[in-house]
């Protein structure tokens, strides 16, 4: 496995697979790898004949109250995990590469109303999105890859990256990846280290509740008419609220403390109507020292 530090070696590589007729498909990623990422190596695998895995903790995506350096570096382990899973080469850039000029001066790529929704809505992460944009955006200029993978896990990063990709017509295909779960239903996340046993023994309560609040939506839509659809979307608005209250509860009882649990459409993250055929619960909790995320899509 082939591992550049220098972009210009890995332009020079790069070069080399066009040259070869090769296809070249992308997992960006933050190292402290584990077995979600793995999977995104071994679909990457299916869409292109040569993967490549970058590592690098971007300063740009962390808020004022997260701390950057205490944010896991295990890049002999990652190498080993990616060596194992068939990875053919790593770039693994230095912030001073990416960001020659400081982040005061970079110019960034910002994806319109991203940054004011909720992951963004939180006081942890503001312009979080637009560092996640800025830095795709530099890695995709730099890589040049064909396919790239992301974990389904974090569904708006994946949107927010679809919407990027569109609206700059970059001829990268995205693949979504399913999350991988741990037996308890807990999403896998690098933060997921930060917990103790005690915490991880909770933690699932998350993955559980967004699953009560599907059906408990869909157990609406059952029952629902639509002789009036105002009225019927009066009622979702509603009946949505309760089972949102009722989810936050439950995880907050549980010694979690939400940040946020709510059902938007699947494509648009608009807030539900009685005509959202498509549907995700997303939510967020801290927990000890870590911030847990997950998700579920659905259509009724």
């Amino acid at each position: 496995m082939q591992i550049f530090k220098h972009l210009e070696d890995l332009r020079q590589w790069r070069q080399q697979l066009r040259m070869d007729g090769k296809t070249l498909a992308f997992v960006p990623t933050m190292g402290n790898l584990h077995e979600g990422h793995i999977q995104l190596v071994h679909q990457a695998h299916q869409h292109a004949d040569v993967v490549i895995t970058s590592i690098f903790v971007n300063p740009m995506q962390f808020g004022e109250n997260e701390d950057l350096d205490a944010y896991p570096r295990t890049f002999d382990a990652d190498c080993e995990k990616l060596a194992a899973a068939d990875n053919h080469a790593v770039y693994f850039p230095s912030v001073s590469e990416m960001y020659p000029n400081g982040l005061s001066a970079q110019t960034f790529v910002q994806v319109p109303d991203n940054d004011n929704t909720l992951c963004a809505e939180s006081t942890q992460r503001p312009g979080h999105f637009r560092g996640v944009s800025t830095v795709v955006t530099k890695l995709f200029n730099m890589v040049q890859p064909d396919v790239a993978c992301f974990g389904e896990k974090d569904y708006q990063q994946l949107r927010v990256i679809r919407t990027m990709v569109a609206d700059l017509n970059m001829p990268i295909k995205i693949v979504g990846v399913p999350t991988v779960r741990e037996e308890s239903g807990l999403a896998k996340s690098s933060r997921n280290g930060y917990l103790t046993p005690a915490e991880k023994a909770i933690a699932p309560v998350l993955h559980k509740s967004i699953q009560q609040v599907k059906t408990a939506i869909l157990a609406h839509y059952q029952s629902s008419t639509t002789t009036d659809n105002l009225s019927n979307n009066r009622s979702v608005i509603d009946d949505n609220a309760q089972i949102e209250a009722a989810a936050i509860a439950a995880i907050n009882e549980a010694g979690l403390k939400v940040d946020y649990v709510i059902a938007r459409d699947a494509h648009t993250l608009a807030p539900i109507t009685q005509d959202t055929q498509d549907f995700v619960v997303l939510g967020a909790a801290f927990l000890g020292k870590a911030r847990l995320i997950d998700n579920i899509t659905f259509s009724r």
